[in-house]
């Protein structure tokens, strides 16, 4: 089933924010300073391709330095991601079709306003103490 959906995911939604996302990292890279927003973005486009089975958790060694990085990408990019993510989600949703995607894409919405200190799992793999 998790096939299934990330295959129709992939289609109508997935290739599209992953594009998106791969396009927000090419422009964080271009400005140096930002490069880890530009690797986090890219983790995010990682997971927008494929959100069925996996789940985001926060890792361990994340200190400080991630907080303040989350803050300024709150500022600058988190909340209309997470607006996006909400408003389509909101629209997916009133189809029954559509629920399961409208949900992945309520799933997207913690990473994309707090994408550093985050790390992206398969659902069946340990979480990490």
């Amino acid at each position: 089933m998790r096939v299934l959906l990330n295959v129709i995911w992939l289609v109508l939604c997935g290739i599209w924010l992953a594009i998106g996302y791969a396009l927000a990292a090419l422009i964080c890279f271009i400005l140096i300073i930002t490069i880890p927003f530009g690797i986090a973005s890219l983790r995010m486009a990682n997971y927008a391709l494929w959100p069925f089975g996996r789940r985001v958790v926060d890792r361990p060694d994340a200190g400080g330095a991630s907080l303040v990085g989350n803050i300024v990408w709150i500022v600058f990019a988190g909340w209309w991601l997470a607006l996006g993510h909400l408003t389509t989600g909101i629209a997916l949703c009133l189809t029954v079709i559509g629920i399961p995607l409208g949900l992945a894409n309520f799933k997207l919405i913690p990473v994309s306003l707090m994408p550093l200190g985050k790390e992206i799992v398969d659902v069946d793999s340990p979480v990490p103490v």
